[in-house]
């Protein structure tokens, strides 16, 4: 999260693909060192946790700007649609090799050495492969000719409406995401045991198959619902200009309902519960590809790395890196006021998680807020880039 604007700044003036491919090897390096720090020192691999974010930074802020510049117009959402395919599709198959080698080696160490030698893998074939186009090209075909201060970008993207609103719509989807990675598995276990369906776990590893499934629905949700939100996005754009905005309220909305459900039926029905997670996380998955196009429509080229950070910056801060904690400490408050038993360590949870769905209410006003100030952002952003280029047949070789 503070690494971002770093990384933003960087973006925006120098070599993307190699600070990305840097960003991608320390990850992975920082990683892989983590699984070898003993209990002894806590405190380091606490620490080295936090470094991984340093890598998914850079990452995170640079690799939609080189997309952007690559695709223009209904491209270019299908082309961020496919990158973002790999948020929920990572994330899913983290649950799942994750706990398969954790249960596999009975050491939950093991679980953090699976991926390092795929991001190193992926970092140099971004080196060897990835192109480094020009910045604002599929926009203008010319070349930009100035370019303005790190401060002048900070003031124009405080004062942009659409970039500002849709920031905060994307804190409350990261909110949601964050606290659903961290505790549905862990309520869904509850809700077996209060359906006498699995006995409460006391071991250290527990054998339960809920973190397994609940990462295959990521997997699938993210897939169908960023693909349903660019065909969505693409077929709306006929009918209005503001279809982008639009889709991603309408999806919130719709969100918020089935998660809701999510309490409702858990304690009766385990397969209900997937049921709504299913359609809700598809839903809340329609967005992510859409915003990050928005964001490309309203945001001039020389200044959409810092833009990306800083909207990144604030998804962290408002979202998941509160997220997880805030819903822990309403269950454990809840808890304590009553009698401890199986049944309400359940609800106490389904409690605390309710607060989800409201925040994604949130969202989805902050989406419609958004769809207010499009089209005046998007004229505003194309008239300065406009200012900002000159044509090939001007410049002297």
């Amino acid at each position: 999260m503070v690494a971002a604007p770093i990384f933003g700044y960087l973006g925006d003036r120098f070599n993307r693909k190699v600070i990305l491919s840097c960003g991608i090897f320390f990850w992975s390096i920082v990683t892989l060192s983590s699984s070898f720090i003993s209990i002894e020192y806590y405190w380091l691999f606490v620490l080295s946790r936090g470094l991984v974010g340093i890598g998914e930074s850079s990452y995170s802020s640079i690799s939609p700007t080189i997309i952007g510049d690559l695709f223009n117009n209904n491209s270019r959402t299908m082309m961020l649609s496919v990158f973002y395919l790999a948020i929920p599709l990572g994330s899913g198959l983290g649950y799942i090799l994750g706990s398969s080698a954790k249960m596999a080696a009975g050491d939950w160490h093991w679980a953090l050495r699976v991926s390092p030698a795929l991001g190193i893998m992926a970092g140099t074939l971004i080196l060897l492969f990835v192109p480094e186009p020009k910045r604002g090209t599929p926009d203008e075909m010319g070349y930009i000719k100035t370019r303005t201060s790190w401060l002048c970008d900070m003031k124009a993207l405080a004062k942009n409406r659409s970039y500002v609103f849709s920031s905060l719509a994307s804190s409350s989807v990261s909110f949601a995401t964050g606290a659903f990675g961290m505790w549905i598995p862990v309520y869904l276990a509850r809700a077996q045991v209060v359906q006498k369906t699995a006995e409460p776990c006391t071991k250290g590893i527990c054998s339960s198959t809920d973190s397994f499934i609940f990462g295959a629905i990521t997997c699938v949700t993210g897939l169908l619902g960023v693909v349903i939100g660019a065909v969505t996005t693409r077929l709306c754009r006929q009918k209005t200009e503001r279809a982008d905005p639009l889709v991603c309220a309408v999806s919130m909305l719709g969100s918020a309902i089935f998660i809701c459900l999510i309490f409702v039926v858990a304690k009766k029905s385990i397969i209900g519960a997937y049921v709504c997670i299913f359609i809700g996380e598809t839903l809340l998955f329609l967005n992510w590809a859409i915003t990050a196009d928005i964001l490309m429509f309203v945001v001039i080229p020389t200044r959409r790395a810092t833009a990306v950070a800083f909207q990144s910056f604030t998804s962290h801060l408002l979202g998941d890196a509160g997220s997880p904690y805030l819903i822990g400490l309403i269950s454990d408050g809840l808890q304590q006021s009553y009698a401890t038993s199986a049944l309400w360590r359940f609800l106490s949870l389904g409690y605390a998680l309710m607060l989800c769905p409201f925040i994604i209410v949130l969202g989805g006003m902050f989406f419609l807020a958004t769809a207010l100030f499009f089209l005046d952002d998007r004229e505003k952003a194309d008239k300065q880039l406009s200012q900002m280029t000159r044509q090939p047949s001007t410049v002297k070789v």
